[in-house]
């Protein structure tokens, strides 16, 4: 389509090239155009269909003299085939030159007449004895194709007989490229291109072998293994290929020097060809990525389109692959260890039928081509090929030695994996090719020690479930095991087993981490994107758990019963009109709720207090993930650094480095954070939780919290001043006071600072809340304590007042029925989280010197938070592949899930306490 010709029967006159062209009609008389198209000439026996003239067989055409004049009439001259020349006309049928050496074997002239058979353009005599007739067939399975060959048709006999009776290298390497463009066919039953080569090699056993191997017959190329059971398994894990890997060090040797002897489809031997110029890969990139490929320890993946007129213009001729590993001998020697090749499309005989993918059910072969434009070809050689074949997966899978130290490998395995591709419109169609290659180890070891660690710690989570059940069913106050025990335990061993699942994951994360980047000699390599499932379904099974935990946590914190006790007493009394009788009378003065409206709010606001800063932790997981580079250490490679090239390749993702490097950021990042936080700034620059209960005690103000039904938590905020509803000079003259130790201490118990406590109520005490507690929630009809006639309003007030002044009574010992003691928990029960004693009689309040109320806020509870936090992180990065929205997410979760608890928690609040929610900024 970018220049013209002239048509039939038309000479040139002149032509620059392109569309610049003039013709001319020739005369009747000379109706021909010589093969030039320049000049019209007579052609005495016919026209081709380009209106130029054509000979007979084994004639040349003469148009021009020996010095260059042109003829009139154009000449068939016939070559003389007699024994003193011995001479045919050649391919073109320009030129007679010497005949096929066959022919003059056999008839003793360039003529293959009767009885003699001619084919493939040799002639071999009757009385030979030939191997039995070729079927020329070739199967193209995915489509269901069969077709005949016009190459096999034209060589696949000669080809055989030739290698057969004379050895010909050339045409027994033709022969077994046929069978390699035929996926190595096996069929016991056919004559096909394998079935002549495996005819040949088995009758010529007499010819000996090469290089001391078995399979590799003299004069023959070697294309297949053997079919012998086991046999695969035996090549590729019998011996250890003699070389020693290693990452580091002075000597190391990363790379892998493949090497291929290439032919062509007639069997000429071309060359020997170095892989690292990309022979293999089918996708275009630069020469450095392309050399990547066969760094020893890199994964490499590569895959893109094809368009199918591109492939048929780059490969018009297909080339035939031997492939080779080159190695130094322990004398400096150069040696070759052939690498066997796995064909994905191999057309297995009737006995490897249904034998599955175990290797030892494996046939290994040789020879290879990335595409085959031939065989597919069904008439004219020149035309379109109706198919065409096209090697769309290639992998390397480069397999360790196990247990091994010194960076010991198994022979290479080369597979590929053909698709069929129906010639219609080439310029739309493409193809979807790849090239990997994968470095793998044995994992069933890893594996097992994996399942003996879940196994394990998975059967200590249960116990440590049992003991955590044990516990809320004692501070339930409840001794019967029902449905809600069942649940309770299920959610407990939810939460544990996702630990143990956090904690088996980022050990094998971290383990993958240190011992892959940080060896010198290659003794581990990273599990393969299959062998990823088991560690990806680990991840996923340790979010949902701990997702399920997290819920079940944010529902117990935004349930918990709380009350806020005001010992404030009125100052004297005031006068006050009473409604409808229009009197007034003296009343005691009203205690103002400002003060419990403030501790309302401050602890508000400690409600989702964390340890840690959750925006700094992302943003400084993101910064080092990202701008520092720690995310390089995640690609399949050896490299430890933290930068890469933009021109140098860049391998693929391991999830497990992926989660191992982000895991251990967050929880570097994190612990840093709570030291900091814990040792410094709470130290000296404030501690909220602390403050809150020095506040507590400024604003005469104690906490109530009841977690479970018979278990919570107390803090004494009772002013040892008597009043904090003063003025700010009195407040001053209390501080100093206190700060010279001229009033009593802060302590619930004479003499001491104990302010918050454990507490452990007794059923009788838990009677008596609800009790009173019914009418303060509003949330039922009005109780018998309070009166039927008064409105909604006034019952709320009387019942706060009502549990404002039955805690405080409690809390001072007045109902002897229902007192309670103090007294240390024990070491046991401190760790195990449970108490022993059961408040049958009495309450016990435990001295709690940690501020273990902040269990029932966001500040108690950081270890839950931060796993759920990373496992958040991960799961959308495993997903995304992306650290960057992976950041974003979490962050989003973050701010989600604090805002439901600050709003529903607020909520509790002010049903819990009658704090009027309009009071809660």
């Amino acid at each position: 389509g970018t220049s013209c010709v002239c048509q039939a029967g038309y000479r040139m006159v002149s032509s620059n090239g392109g569309s610049s062209i003039i013709c001319e009609k020739c005369p009747e008389n000379m109706s021909g155009v010589t093969q030039d198209g320049w000049n019209c000439i007579t052609c005495p026996k016919g026209l081709t269909s380009e209106g130029k003239c054509k000979c007979l067989n084994n004639e040349v055409l003469v148009e021009r003299t020996i010095d260059g004049i042109l003829l009139n009439e154009a000449l068939c001259i016939r070559c003389n085939g007699s024994e003193q020349s011995f001479s045919a006309s050649d391919a073109s049928g320009n030129r007679c030159v010497r005949c096929e050496q066959t022919f003059i074997n056999v008839s003793k002239s360039c003529d293959c007449s009767n009885p003699n058979v001619l084919t493939g353009g040799l002639c071999f005599s009757a009385s030979d004895s030939l191997p039995p007739k070729g079927v020329a067939t070739v199967r193209f399975g995915q489509l269901g194709i069969t077709l005949t060959s016009a190459w096999f048709l034209k060589n696949l006999q000669s080809s055989a007989s030739a290698c057969w009776l004379y050895s010909n290298l050339t045409a027994c390497q033709a022969l077994g490229n046929m069978c390699v463009m035929n996926m190595n066919s096996l069929s016991s039953s056919s004559t096909d291109a394998c079935g002549l080569f495996q005819y040949i090699y088995v009758n010529t056993a007499r010819l000996g072998i090469v290089h001391s191997i078995t399979f590799w017959r003299h004069n023959l190329p070697w294309l297949y293994y053997g079919d012998q059971p086991g046999l695969a398994s035996q090549v590729l894990e019998a011996n250890h290929f003699p070389t020693i890997f290693s990452f580091k060090g002075t000597d190391k040797d990363v790379k892998l020097r493949f090497i291929a002897a290439s032919f062509d489809a007639a069997g000429n031997f071309l060359t020997w060809q170095n892989l690292e110029g990309g022979i293999l890969q089918l996708c275009p990139d630069t020469q450095t990525k392309l050399n990547a490929a066969y760094a020893f320890g890199t994964t490499y993946q590569q895959s893109c389109k094809i368009s199918v007129s591109k492939i048929l213009l780059d490969f018009a001729n297909p080339i035939f692959y031997d492939l080779f590993l080159e190695y130094n001998g322990d004398n400096g020697q150069q040696y070759l260890w052939a690498v066997p090749v796995l064909n994905l499309n191999l057309q297995y005989s009737e006995m490897f039928v249904n034998q599955g993918s175990n290797m030892n059910n494996w046939l290994l072969t040789r020879r290879f081509f990335l595409v085959d434009t031939l065989s597919g070809r069904e008439n004219d050689l020149g035309k379109l090929p109706r198919v065409i074949r096209i090697a769309s997966k290639i992998t390397v899978s480069i397999r360790l030695v196990s247990d091994t130290q010194r960076g010991t490998i198994y022979p290479p395995l080369l597979s590929v994996a053909y698709t069929d591709v129906l010639v219609q419109t080439p310029e739309t169609q493409s193809v979807t090719v790849s090239f990997s290659v994968n470095y793998e180890m044995n994992q069933s070891e890893a594996q097992i020690q994996t399942d003996i660690t879940l196994g394990v710690l998975g059967g200590l989570a249960v116990l440590w479930s049992l003991l955590k059940t044990a516990g809320w069913k004692r501070r339930t106050g409840s001794s019967i095991i029902d449905l809600q025990t069942v649940l309770k335990f299920l959610l407990f061993y939810a939460g544990d087993l996702a630990n143990v699942f956090f904690v088996i994951t980022v050990g094998t994360g971290i383990y993958w981490l240190v011992f892959f980047k940080a060896q010198q000699f290659v003794s581990v390599l990273l599990p393969l994107p299959s062998q990823e499932e088991d560690f990806v379904t680990y991840i996923a099974c340790a979010f949902s758990l701990k997702a399920l935990q997290f819920l079940q946590l944010l529902v117990s914190q935004l349930t918990l019963d709380i009350f806020f006790i005001d010992w404030e007493r009125p100052k004297g009394k005031v006068l006050k009109a009473v409604e409808g009788e229009g009197v007034i009378k003296s009343a005691a003065a009203p205690v103002s709720i400002w003060r419990t409206y403030f501790i309302a709010n401050e602890w508000n606001e400690i409600q989702t207090l964390r340890k840690i800063n959750p925006v700094f932790q992302v943003l400084a997981v993101l910064f080092f993930l990202e701008v520092v580079g720690f995310s390089n250490l995640a690609l399949m490679d050896s490299s430890s650094s933290l930068t890469r090239s933009s021109e140098s390749y860049i391998a693929p993702w391991s999830r497990v480095l992926r989660f191992g490097v982000s895991a251990a950021l967050w929880l570097a990042i994190a612990f840093l954070q709570i030291i900091f936080f814990s040792v410094f700034y709470e130290r000296f620059v404030e501690d909220k939780i602390s403050q809150f209960v020095d506040l507590c005690c400024m604003s005469n103000i104690s906490i109530f919290l009841l977690s479970h039904s018979c278990f919570g938590y107390y803090i004494h905020g009772r002013s040892v001043h008597g009043h904090a509803d003063t003025n700010m000079e009195e407040m001053n003259m209390n501080l100093k006071r206190e700060a010279e130790n001229l009033c009593s201490q802060r302590g619930l118990l004479p003499n001491t600072d104990g302010q918050t406590f454990q507490i452990s109520i007794s059923r009788k005490m838990r009677l008596q809340y609800d009790r009173i507690h019914e009418t303060l929630s509003r949330k039922r009809g009005p109780a018998r304590l309070l009166d039927s006639s008064a409105n909604t309003f006034e019952q709320s007030t009387r019942a706060y007042n009502t549990m404002n002044k039955f805690l405080s009574s409690f809390i001072d010992h007045v109902h002897k029925e229902m007192d309670y003691i103090v007294k240390d928990k024990l070491l046991l029960e401190r760790i195990l989280g449970m108490e022993f004693m059961e408040p049958i009689e009495k309450s016990i309040f435990y001295n709690d010197e940690g501020h273990s109320f902040s269990d029932v806020l966001y500040y108690g509870n950081e270890t839950t938070l931060l796993i759920f936090d990373i496992l958040f992180f991960s799961i959308v990065d495993l997903a995304s592949q992306s650290f960057v929205l992976a950041a974003i997410l979490t962050y989003l979760q973050q701010e989600i899930f604090r805002f439901i608890r600050n709003t529903l928690g607020q909520k509790n609040l002010a049903s819990k306490t009658l704090v009027d929610e309009r009071f809660l900024i």
